[in-house]
């Protein structure tokens, strides 16, 4: 073990080093998150709703991709980061080079093997006759090279967790640039369609890549790939700290298809298309609230790592507090631009328009509750309580959320699925505080100190 290696935030206040991850993580989501919005106001006014809708079906595709990447990245840099604020690098490298390795195995068998019946996958994600060129000609390139950006997404948490945020902002504004210039050149120049979409996803990610691939040139650069060596203990430990991280994503996958599955049976192909829209714009805030559990991961998890209790609240303290102000800006804006945010998608008909509109706002009240639930969420996976973030993830965007989804509409019909999210984030937020008030209750009974 080597105890003379020292970590930046060991020389940092807590309010300075949770601003130094906080705004280079909120920019560089922000960025990614600002690309998808372009990508949306292409191929809306491009292509149209249909080849809208058409990727809006087949994203959960790629979501399964990001999630398989967060579920290896997260859980490997969240141990790889307790074992930083342990001074133990060498166990450190040796997670770092496992997460990499099951990241690009795993990745590349799920694309092949999915790629093997394509067709019957895409309309059991809810194409119909209308949108399935579109939803198959984007999915399919994203199965065959997905393992691209599954690799970039995980370096850039370890880059993250190695103490250069800056660098993992870099590549995701590389990758947003990139993907938006090269978006232009194939729907506008080339004219690839939907195909050319993905296409340059694939290679604005490869261009990320090269831009994190940097990092192993600076001499403050403690992530080395050594040989691989099975290890029961840390494989186990990766997989089931970052699981949660596996289950936000899985569930974004859940949210579209129920959503899709549900307003295309209530309201048709112009239901699915409002419904992507307003994805394309919850996305953004999906990403912003995101950066922000990102920018509070490193610390939490070092800080745990190195027995540093105090700071560790602190750090949960800010990052809630700052979620609770972002969820209430975010509210105030898209209640006030609704109609705006929607038309800069395209010229839709008025179905479309109108129903995306009311959408967001009944939707955006979720976003209330939603910051708090990520950050509680990460926290509880920084500090190894698995238990707890898988039941917040599983709960907000899978249990929960479905059940609503299934049982609303009977009653309020379009309304009830637009409430199936806010509702299900607030039930989540108020199980946190009767967890909290549980455990300070059993802290007062037996004097102890519960995780």
């Amino acid at each position: 073990m080597n105890t003379n290696w020292t970590h930046p935030l060991e020389r940092q206040s807590v309010g300075k080093a949770f601003v130094s991850y906080l705004v280079p993580s909120i920019l560089g989501m922000l960025v990614i998150a600002f690309n998808f919005i372009i990508d949306g106001i292409m191929v809306g006014h491009k292509l149209g709703s249909t080849a809208l809708a058409g990727i809006g079906i087949a994203s959960p595709v790629y979501t399964l991709f990001v999630a398989m990447s967060l579920w290896i990245g997260m859980g490997g840099a969240t141990l790889y980061s307790t074992y930083m604020g342990k001074k133990d690098p060498a166990t450190a490298k040796q997670i770092f080079t496992k997460s990499i390795t099951i990241i690009l195995l795993i990745t590349m068998v799920i694309g092949y093997t999915a790629y093997t019946f394509k067709d019957k996958l895409v309309f059991a994600l809810g194409a119909n006759t209308e949108t399935f060129p579109f939803a198959a000609d984007y999915m399919n390139i994203i199965l065959l090279f997905g393992f691209v950006f599954t690799i970039e997404n995980a370096l850039t948490i370890f880059v993250r967790n190695d103490g250069n945020p800056n660098t993992s902002m870099y590549a995701q504004i590389t990758f947003a640039v990139a993907n938006i210039v090269l978006n232009y050149v194939t729907l506008y120049v080339l004219e690839w369609g939907v195909r050319g979409v993905a296409i340059g996803t694939i290679v604005s990610a490869s261009l990320a890549l090269l831009v994190l691939l940097t990092h192993f040139f600076k001499k403050t650069n403690n992530l080395k790939l050594t040989h691989f060596r099975w290890n029961t203990k840390l494989l186990g430990s990766i997989v089931l700290i970052g699981f949660p991280s596996f289950l936000a994503e899985l569930g974004m996958s859940v949210f579209s298809i129920a959503h899709n599955i549900s307003l295309d049976r209530i309201a048709g192909t112009d239901g699915v298309a409002s419904f992507t829209v307003l994805n394309y714009i919850h996305g953004v805030v999906l990403l912003a609230f995101l950066g922000l559990a990102s920018a509070a991961q490193p610390l939490v998890s070092y800080y745990h790592g190195a027995k540093q209790m105090d700071r560790e609240k602190q750090t949960i303290r800010l990052a809630s507090r700052t979620a609770l102000a972002c969820g209430v800006l975010l509210l105030l804006v898209v209640q006030l631009g609704a109609p705006y945010f929607v038309q800069i998608f395209g010229n839709f008909s008025d179905s479309v328009t109108d129903n995306a509109v009311y959408g967001l706002r009944i939707f955006t009240f979720a976003y209330l509750f939603m910051g708090i639930n990520f950050v509680m969420s990460t926290y509880f996976q920084s500090v190894g309580n698995a238990k707890m973030a898988i039941w917040i993830t599983a709960a907000r965007e899978m249990i929960i959320m479905v059940a609503l989804i299934v049982i609303l509409p009977s009653f309020l019909g379009v309304t009830g699925v637009w409430l199936a999210v806010p509702l299900s984030e607030m039930v989540v937020l108020v199980t946190i505080g009767m967890y909290y008030k549980k455990r300070s209750i059993s802290e007062r009974i037996n004097g102890l100190t519960i995780e």
